[in-house]
Parts: structure tokens; sequence; C-alpha cells
């Protein structure tokens, strides 16, 4: 797999670009309300209230208009932390914007597709193929039309994407065959999840000459769960993008793409479960594996591998990618993404 060096694009004036996500708190609350008094408030002075004034690198590049293409190409792009998010991490990556878990996010998802290209590889599949997955420009959601101090304390999944969408047009990053993954810092955005694609451009080719782009709330991973769901998080929103019904059903007896992840039991009482079967695999309620659960599609019944979560006290959170995501994303780039596909 190419390790594209993404070029660290930003903002037509120069400045860095980086998602502005806040969380607040019952000391806050006072200061929210205020802000919100004149229906002018900029969205920084609301996050400023909050105390969650977003912290940008000091990379200056101007925005891409010439980037990598290739028939497998996803770019990752850093969001902004607030203060208190960098400061969990000791200021780590401050001056590039990329702090441990987006870099641990990136390095999954490269190893991810690394499965993909070797599992495709054994069998004399995608030869010759080349797989890019490289680092794209921080993203200040701030600056896209249409942005409002509500939409900075309550965003919307959709409204998210949609803002992101116009901030890669405004780039030249689209390429029409290109996945975009935004890593989100939203502990507290309930309406995003932990992630999520755009509609109605979900995957890669679903729509002519529009690239995906999906969302993965790393904030939230890390504030509710842990790394090793950040690490298969990231993983899991980054397929949703080269996945489809009709290709799952391929594979197994579903149409649902996280079915075809795995939770194995390793030993009594502990279940490891791989990334398109995370936030799926647990019982429907808070707590059942990761701290909340998926509200899409899914049926234990229909995984790849689930061996039950009866007596289950510890959950272990694997990148290793099964066989049957395996075998449904090289069905994917085959079937859709190459010439002769």
């Amino acid at each position: 797999m190419t390790e594209a060096d993404g070029s660290r694009d930003s903002g037509d004036d120069g400045s860095a670009v980086g998602t502005t996500a806040g969380t607040a708190d019952d000391a806050t609350s006072d200061a929210t309300d205020n802000a919100f008094v004149d229906g002018i408030t900029t969205r920084r002075e609301v996050l400023a209230a909050l105390g969650g004034a977003a912290v940008f690198s000091s990379t200056t590049e101007t925005t891409t208009t010439s980037v990598t293409e290739g028939p497998v190409h996803l770019r990752v792009y850093p969001g902004a932390l607030p203060t208190t998010g960098w400061a969990r991490y000791g200021w780590q990556g401050v001056s590039s914007g990329w702090p441990p878990p987006y870099e641990d996010a990136l390095e999954a998802i490269r190893d991810a597709f690394d499965q993909v290209t070797a599992y495709a590889a054994d069998q004399g599949r995608l030869q010759d193929v080349e797989v890019i997955v490289e680092r794209g420009g921080q993203v200040d959601l701030s600056l896209a039309s249409g942005s409002s101090p509500r939409d900075a304390v309550a965003p919307t999944q959709q409204g998210v994407l949609d803002a992101f969408s116009e901030v890669l047009e405004q780039r030249g990053a689209v390429t029409g065959r290109c996945s975009h993954l935004l890593c989100w810092w939203g502990p507290v955005h309930y309406a995003i999840g932990y992630g999520g694609t755009r509609q109605p451009n979900r995957h890669v080719d679903a729509v002519e000459d529009e690239d995906a782009q999906v969302i993965a709330n790393l904030g939230a991973t890390e504030t509710w769960d842990s790394r090793d769901v950040t690490k298969n998080i990231a993983i899991h929103e980054a397929f949703h993008t080269f996945l489809t019904g009709d290709v799952v059903e391929t594979v197994i007896d579903s149409r649902c793409e996280h079915d075809l992840g795995t939770a194995v039991r390793v030993d009594e009482d502990t279940l490891e479960v791989s990334p398109m079967a995370t936030a799926y695999a647990g019982p429907d309620e808070v707590g059942g594996g990761t701290r909340f659960h998926g509200t899409a599609c899914y049926d234990h019944d229909s995984f790849y591998r689930h061996d039950g979560y009866d007596g289950v006290e510890n959950w272990r959170y694997t990148t290793s990618v099964s066989e049957a995501t395996l075998e449904a994303v090289t069905t994917y780039v085959e079937r859709y993404l190459l010439e002769e596909g």
C-alpha cells in the first residue's frame, strides 16, 4: 500500500484548517445560554463560552488543487481539538494537528487496507492495484457556509458531512474516486454517534463524479470507550465507503455490512470483536460492549461469526479484519473501482 504524503492543505487565506468541536458541562451552561441572546454570536464565540475553543496547527501550506489519484484512494483529515482535548494528550502532535488518537486511527486504516491487499494477493486478485491512504489537511467547519452557533453545540451527522463536502469542493480535492474520512472530536455529539457516511454518496463511486465522505467520532470513542475502539471505529467507517449490500450478500446471507464482522469468544468470559462488528456485537443497551450501541442494521445470527455474549464480562477489540470483510471489500473494488469492473 502506498503511504502517500498528502499535503496538509489549508484555507485560501493561508490559515490552517481544522474542525472546531467542544464539550459543555454544568459549569458552562450559563455562558452558553447567554451566548445565544443576540442571535448573531459567532461559532468561535460559542466555543469559547463552552471552554472548547479549538487549537490549530501552525501548518500554512496552500489549498491543494492537485491530489493523488488511484483506484483505491482514501484521505484522512484531522479535526481540531479543543484545548481540553490537547491537554488530555499532553499536547502531543499539536504542531502538526495530529493528536495521538488521530495518528493511531490513520495507521489502523492503513493496516486494514494492507490486510485487504494481502488477502487479495493470496488469491491472485487485485494484482498491480495501488491502494493509497494519505493525510488530508485540517478541516475547519466554522468557515463553511451555513454554519451557526447552534450547529457548534448540537451538530447533526448529515449537517457536518454536508459542510465537509463543501470544504472539499472548495479545495479542489474531489476526484470522483476517493473516500474522505473526517476525524471528529465530539464526545457529547449524540446526533453524530460514533460516525457515519454522507447521503446519497455513502460509498465510493455511488454518485458519478462525487467522492464519498464519512465521519468517525473519535472524541466519543476516546472519552467513553478505549483506544482499541477508536482504531476499530476508524476502520469500520472507512470500510463502509467500500461496501454495498449487493456485495455483502455475495459473501454472507445478509445485505447488512455490520454482519460481515465477528465476535469470537476467546475464553469463557471474553469476547473479541472485529472492526465491522464494533458497536454492534453486544446487547442493545448502554455498556453492551461499547458504551453505546449502534442504531443501524445488524443481526447476530447473520454475523460471519458470533459466539454469543451470555456470561461475557470482558470485551476485546481487534483490528484484525474478518475474512468476510476482506472478501467483500476485495469484491467491491473489483466490481466498482477497476476500469474492467
